[in-house]
């Protein structure tokens, strides 16, 4: 199993989440982050004062898939995101040992 991790603009939220469905992929956690890469941030202009934005806005969005879905849901990942701009986002992947759902006890690929 994996714990595949995206932080993406947040205008492209709802894109993900419907590429991810469309392969299968129904549950997944989001959290509004904020943060900057080579993007550096931005100024902006504020009743005519300018102020420097060093944090931009950004969505993380976590999912946990078996590992024969996780190119799938790269691919779809970067298909939806890619703007060709700084900025787009990154994709994390890591091993994920073990799952539980709390529910029912169920463990492994079944609490998926």
């Amino acid at each position: 199993m994996k714990h595949v991790t995206a932080i993406i603009k947040p205008f492209k939220l709802d894109d993900v989440r419907d590429a991810l469905a469309e392969i299968g992929i129904t549950g997944l956690t989001v959290t509004e982050v904020k943060g900057f890469g080579r993007q550096k941030g931005h100024t902006e202009l504020y009743r005519g004062a300018e102020y420097v934005v060093d944090f931009l806005p950004k969505v993380k969005v976590e999912v946990a898939m078996e590992d024969e879905l996780v190119e799938t849901a790269l691919e779809a990942i970067c298909k939806v995101t890619n703007t060709g701009k700084i900025g787009d986002g990154k994709i994390f992947v890591t091993n994920l040992e073990q799952v539980i759902r709390i529910r029912t006890g169920e463990s492994g690929s079944d609490a998926l």
